[in-house]
């Protein structure tokens, strides 16, 4: 669980925004940690596009890093060759290669021990979601009410994940990277990126991100995108049937993102670990043509199936062990 304060930081900072395709709300709290190591970044508008952008970045061992991700990861999709093309996906990939290759350059940040997850989700002029993962924050879709992962969590002990950091010459004990990291990929964390013969997709830790496109249909009402100071204390469905059942109060999504907040946070400091982490948040309504009221009204009438709804094709770039839930405890020391 790491050090803590003795009471929380319960002050939230939240925003919102909307236009006539999507709203959204967004809120992040310190809780009991000793500092606010999250970022993230809400963009209706990416530029002189029509594109909308979202970005969730979790540090550790400090904030220097995620912050900075936050302020520059969707520059860097921007200026990415495949950005003109419209290849969104390799715009993205690009962003993420080419913001830690920058890092690790600048002598600001090339000794810097921090590092940073990222998600972040690119919603395009042909209504596709492209989400963009390295680490274990996530990002989810309602599909009528049913939960679809729009991203997977990069653990250590994922086959693939220890493969690759045998391969490198790491090694996996306790479930973290060398010991020390609980998770398999991120931003900066130079420290296991020192293989000068291997590209930076093949290294202890790469901030090589596994890519997902959704395509919108009218069965989409609203996808969420949360560090895992959210996800450790609910599951993907928990946290769908949390802003379906905020929405049949008619709560903002803002409020309902504070009010989610409030509910992984920890009482005391007695419990199991669960609800000490930082935590940041953010819902993305999908109007599909509707007004905010109109949209309010369809989710209150609509009644999620049994037995998973209906789901929208999806593809998915590069491999990963899917998992349902976060894992729910972490060993003491470390990263993460």
């Amino acid at each position: 669980m790491g050090q803590t304060l003795s009471e929380p930081i319960t002050e939230k900072t939240s925003t919102h925004g909307s236009n006539n395709k999507y709203f959204f709300g967004c809120s992040q709290m310190q809780g009991w940690r000793l500092t606010m190591e999250d970022a993230h970044t809400t963009l209706l508008k990416l530029g002189d596009t029509n594109l909308g952008f979202f970005g969730v970045y979790d540090g550790h061992g400090g904030s220097s890093i995620a912050h900075y991700t936050g302020q520059t990861l969707y520059k860097k999709v921007l200026e990415s060759k495949y950005f003109e093309k419209k290849d969104y996906a390799k715009a993205l990939t690009d962003a993420f290669l080419t913001l830690d290759k920058c890092l690790i350059e600048d002598n600001n940040f090339a000794y810097d021990p921090s590092g940073c997850t990222a998600v972040a989700a690119l919603v395009t002029e042909s209504d596709e979601i492209i989400v963009a993962n390295a680490g274990d924050s996530r990002a989810v879709i309602s599909v009528g009410g049913k939960v679809k992962p729009l991203s997977y969590d990069h653990k250590p002990t994922d086959e693939a994940e220890m493969e690759r950091i045998i391969n490198a010459g790491g090694f996996v004990e306790f479930g973290r990277v060398n010991g020390n990291l609980a998770l398999s990929r991120a931003i900066g964390d130079f420290e296991f990126k020192q293989s000068e013969n291997l590209p930076a997709e093949k290294q202890v830790v790469t901030c090589n991100p596994d890519i997902i496109e959704h395509k919108i249909t009218k069965e989409d009402e609203f996808f969420v995108l949360a560090c895992d100071g959210i996800w450790d204390c609910m599951s993907n469905q928990d946290v769908v049937d949390f802003v379906r059942a905020g929405v049949a109060e008619d709560k903002t999504l803002t409020t309902i993102c504070e009010d989610m907040m409030d509910n992984c946070l920890a009482d005391d400091q007695t419990s199991s670990g669960l609800g000490y982490d930082n935590m940041s948040v953010m819902i993305i309504g999908i109007l599909n043509g509707k007004t905010e009221k109109e949209w309010y009204q369809a989710i209150k009438e609509k009644k999620p199936s049994l037995g998973g709804g209906a789901t929208a094709p999806t593809t998915t770039t590069a491999s990963t062990a899917p998992n349902a839930k976060a894992n729910a405890t972490t060993a003491e020391g470390g990263k993460k």
